[in-house]
């Protein structure tokens, strides 16, 4: 048996039908609800195979529909604690970096003209790079990488040491300076007094400088913690300082290996915050407890997944 139709995320699929797993059927009504893990690659419908999806034929028999609405006796509880990742998850962080290389730069040309007049920025990225080629620790904390760069380029130019200290500084106030998507601080405000909110971070965001440390009751930074995710631990971690299970936390993150792969086998669930349309996730096999745009898709999947009663 053949079925054709339109997007099942588009009100005008119409006029087929709802499978049930005892082969019965009836007509579908309306919108399906819940567009997680089971959306075909261009997010037509919930197929997980791009060879399924609906707005081509296919055998139903291979179809697997979710409820339009979850049975409340097989619903969730709301999860206990929400932990979030921060850069490209919250903010864009690439255009900041630019910015506080660039500041940096201009401090350099200020205090310390002789690495500037040695260095580009290009330069003084790539020998950063090379540095990390051959001490790959530095990983675990890039602003340890960029101070040894820094040390390095001054030693070569003949510079003071000292003055590292103070352009790190000009460094991370730049870098700081991060503007949150638009969804984000509204989001934050409606989970509030829902759930505890911690974030797990591999980079070096101070949430104190941002402005956004009231949101979040715990924040585990790898840089200090001493591990990075995927390790399973920096995300045990984050759960044990919420006190919660890891059971019982759902974690968000835009990188589909290092946030959704890694809480998934550490025991939460993972939620792919997927503000770019990206179809990585086939790419490396992973499969997201959830995909959203943003914190208003986010919220829509937990109010749909989760029974309100149960909070």
């Amino acid at each position: 048996m053949v079925a054709r139709g339109r997007c099942a995320g588009t009100a005008e699929w119409k006029n087929t039908h709802h499978f049930s797993a005892f082969g019965k059927h009836r007509p579908c009504l309306g919108l399906y609800h819940g567009v997680t893990t089971r959306l075909c690659p261009v997010r037509h419908c919930f197929s997980a195979s791009p060879s399924l999806c609906l707005i081509r034929p296919f055998p139903l028999t291979k179809l697997r529909f979710r409820k339009p609405y979850p049975d409340m006796s097989t619903r969730r509880a709301w999860p206990k604690a929400i932990l979030f990742d921060l850069d490209d998850t919250l903010w864009p962080i690439a255009p900041v970096i630019l910015q506080a290389e660039q500041a940096l730069f201009a401090w350099l040309r200020e205090h310390a003209p002789r690495v500037a007049e040695r260095f580009t920025i290009d330069s003084l990225r790539q020998a950063r790079l090379a540095l990390l080629a051959r001490k790959p620790e530095f990983q675990l904390d890039l602003g340890k990488l960029r101070r040894a760069g820094l040390l390095a380029a001054f030693e070569e130019a003949g510079e003071e040491a000292g003055k590292v200290e103070h352009a790190m500084a000009q460094f991370f106030a730049a870098r700081n300076a991060v503007i949150p998507y638009d969804d984000v601080l509204p989001g934050l405000l409606r989970l509030k007094n829902r759930v505890l909110v911690g974030s797990i971070t591999n980079g070096n965001a101070d949430l104190q400088t941002i402005g956004l440390a009231h949101h979040f009751k715990v924040t585990v930074a790898a840089p200090e913690f001493g591990v990075a995710k995927p390790d399973t631990a920096i995300f045990l971690a984050a759960c044990e300082a919420l006190g919660v299970a890891p059971e019982d936390a759902v974690y968000v993150g835009d990188d589909v290996l290092l946030d959704v792969q890694g809480a998934q086998r550490a025991g939460l669930r993972a939620v792919w915050m997927n503000r770019t349309g990206s179809t990585r996730h086939l790419e490396h096999d992973v499969v997201p407890d959830a995909i959203v745009r943003d914190f208003d898709e986010l919220l829509d999947w937990l109010g749909r997944e989760h029974d309100e009663a149960r909070t």
